[in-house]
Parts: structure tokens; sequence; C-alpha cells
């Protein structure tokens, strides 16, 4: 369930205050959203390109069949990395 949150929106997205914590004065007041929230349709879209990004940045290339799996070739040996999320 957290690793969802590590996703930087791209759009505005603001929600009711959670319950339990209304602040005081302001309970007609809306939350805006900095980062990715689990069950947020754009979660998981958010997430895999923060995930791509710095994949692609420490020298691994993405699979043209498969774009879950990551490859790294070394002199004389490879690092073959699989990539599932279950959202479920």
């Amino acid at each position: 369930k957290t690793a969802f949150f590590h996703g930087d929106l791209e759009e505005e997205i603001y929600m009711h205050q959670p319950t339990g914590y209304v602040a005081p004065g302001k309970e007609n007041k809306v939350c805006r959203l900095k980062k990715s929230l689990y069950g947020l349709k754009q979660a998981p879209r958010q997430w895999y390109k923060k995930f791509d990004s710095f994949m692609s940045g420490n020298g691994y290339r993405r699979c043209h069949a498969d774009h879950c799996c990551y490859l790294k070739k070394f002199d004389t040996s490879y690092i073959i990395l699989l990539l599932y999320v279950d959202d479920m």
C-alpha cells in the first residue's frame, strides 16, 4: 500500500479532510494532494513513471517486449530485473 505514495502528481487533486483529522475551525476546507494516494486512478501510473525514471538514470534499459523488465549489461554479466506490483 505504500508504493503508490511515492508518485508525484501532475494535476491538481483535492480531497475532503480525512475523518479524525479535521482541523477545528476549518471543517469546510479541502486538502490539495501533493503526492499520490492508494486508490487514485493516477497512482499506479505516477509511481511507474518515477520508478522508470530511477531505473533509466541508473543505467537500466527497459525491455521492448515487456515494460516490466529492465536489463543492465556489464563486461561479463548482466542483471535482469522483473517488476510486478499487485494493487489488489
